[in-house]
């Protein structure tokens, strides 16, 4: 059953993630490379958000309730602001090498079900940290700063509602919808459209079929 839960878990965490980078990153080398950057970037984000999380730990001597409520909030504040910050950075190092992004277009049920929340709630960040991505990308080259913060607030949204621990339910419902919201909005500033979505689905994309006989 333990082990059950574990692989069950985390194909539901990662398992789209890893299907997209199998069909989408893992034929390019260039994209790899921009993958890995990207990453770089994010950790090097968490290693600050942790720095500043055990400033306030060690201030506030590891207090315990209100002042920790406010640490952890604090925490959470900081770290999506750095988050984000260093996704704009990651977007002006992307600007910079246009040259190359050109070349990328041619048995306990309690704890079990904690867990799987917890899965669940990992596959909504990250398709959400893809949507939004994509979306602050965008908003920076149009220079739409209100899309941005918007980028920033729904960031702000989901991790609070990682903080409401005895909410599962409500919480992923929650998540999930901004996660739809972010992925048709995602979808719509790539390009898409209705007509291109029902050709993708019936596979009458030609554009779409020449690029994956080009990649085999």
């Amino acid at each position: 059953m333990t082990a059950a839960v574990f692989f069950g878990c985390a194909f539901i965490a990662f398992g789209p993630a890893l299907a997209l980078y199998i069909f989408t990153i893992a034929t390019e080398p260039l994209r790899i490379i921009f993958l890995i950057a990207g990453a770089f970037f994010w950790l090097v984000s968490l290693l600050m958000s942790s720095l500043v999380w055990f400033m306030a730990e060690t201030i506030t001597g590891h207090r315990d309730g209100p002042v920790q409520e406010y640490v952890l909030v604090f925490g959470v504040l900081v770290s999506v602001i750095i988050q984000e910050a260093f996704r704009f950075a990651y977007y002006k190092l992307l600007k910079r090498a246009n040259e190359g992004l050109k070349a990328i277009n041619p048995d306990d049920a309690a704890p079990s079900l904690r867990l799987l929340a917890y899965a669940f709630m990992t596959l909504v960040l990250i398709l959400l940290h893809l949507f939004w991505g994509i979306v602050f990308f965008d908003g920076c080259e149009k220079k739409r700063w209100h899309t941005l913060l918007l980028v920033l607030l729904t960031h702000l949204f989901v991790s609070a509602l990682t903080l409401v621990s005895p909410h599962y339910g409500v919480n992923l419902a929650l998540a999930y919808a901004v996660l739809v919201l972010m992925g048709v909005w995602a979808f719509f500033v790539a390009g898409g459209s209705g007509r291109t979505l029902k050709l993708c689905l019936l596979c009458q994309d030609k554009d779409f079929l020449l690029f994956s006989q080009r990649s085999r």
